[in-house]
């Protein structure tokens, strides 16, 4: 039976990684990448409507705004509780980060991204306090940050008390205020803003191209296992040649023939 090679230890094998790798790239690589793509383009809509949008008065918002929303709130800053975010990156340069909690006049307190500033020999440098008395700010809301290895609180030689994550809690742990979750960052020219924090770049980036790519490698490595198999069922495929024995006694009595020709010239 021309199929039976099919049950071969060695075909099975490659049938099997064959397979495996079709459902990798179809049900994990080709979605992973989809869903990349498509959380890259609901930020790009929520950035877009941020700079688009009028800013809507924090308090009107009984949940947490969507993120990039742009927002206003009306406020004292509480410059005592100034904490210090660490070891960022802005713009691909090290930076910290600057967080100042804003009491709001329903008595709520909002924490406030008031920017960056660059190390000054690894320190944090001098900056500009926030204004006294009451502001109203214009920011976009962002959720909490989350330091993955829960990192304690440092006190920093400023005298400010440092964090490795943009988080709410992590502020109000060090702070002992009530904080509302997530944190605004300030938009250019807001009051108490240092430099402000950039908007990501809005591009779609390479994930679709990606998924598409596993798609067809799925596709690529399917069609070419067929091939492979249709062409071993065929008369004289190249398993079959290899297990005829037949086929080998014919070379070897090719292989003794030429031989003989060779001694019989070389005797002439």
């Amino acid at each position: 039976m021309r199929l039976r090679f099919l049950l071969k230890p060695g075909w099975l094998a490659l049938t099997a990684v064959v397979m495996l790798f079709a459902i990798a790239c179809f049900a994990v690589l080709a979605p992973w990448q989809f869903s990349r793509h498509a959380e890259r383009q609901t930020t790009n809509d929520a950035v877009t409507a941020s700079t688009t949008a009028t800013p809507a008065p924090l308090a009107e918002f009984t949940e947490p705004p969507a993120e990039w929303r742009s927002v206003t709130a009306t406020g004292t800053y509480l410059t005592d509780d100034e904490v210090v975010a660490r070891l960022r990156t802005v713009l691909g340069e090290p930076a910290f980060e600057v967080l100042t909690p804003l009491r709001l006049a329903d008595g709520s307190v909002a924490l406030i991204n008031r920017g960056y500033v660059r190390p000054d020999q690894g320190d944090v440098p001098r900056y500009a306090e926030p204004p006294s008395g009451e502001v109203t700010v214009t920011a976009r809301y962002r959720p909490d940050e989350r330091d993955p290895r829960s990192r304690e609180i440092l006190p920093g030689r400023d005298g400010h008390l440092q964090v490795y994550a943009v988080d709410s809690r992590a502020v109000a742990t060090a702070t002992d205020l009530t904080i509302r979750p997530g944190y605004l960052a300030l938009t250019d020219e807001a009051p108490g803003v240092l430099a402000p924090l950039p908007l990501p770049v809005l591009e779609a980036g390479p994930f679709l191209g990606y998924a598409l790519q596993w798609i067809t490698f799925g596709v690529m490595t399917l069609l070419a296992w067929l091939y492979f198999t249709w062409r071993e069922a065929r008369p004289g495929g190249a398993l079959t040649r290899q297990s005829s024995p037949t086929q080998r006694r014919s070379v070897a009595l090719q292989i003794a023939e030429e031989e003989a020709r060779e001694r019989a010239a070389a005797a002439q």
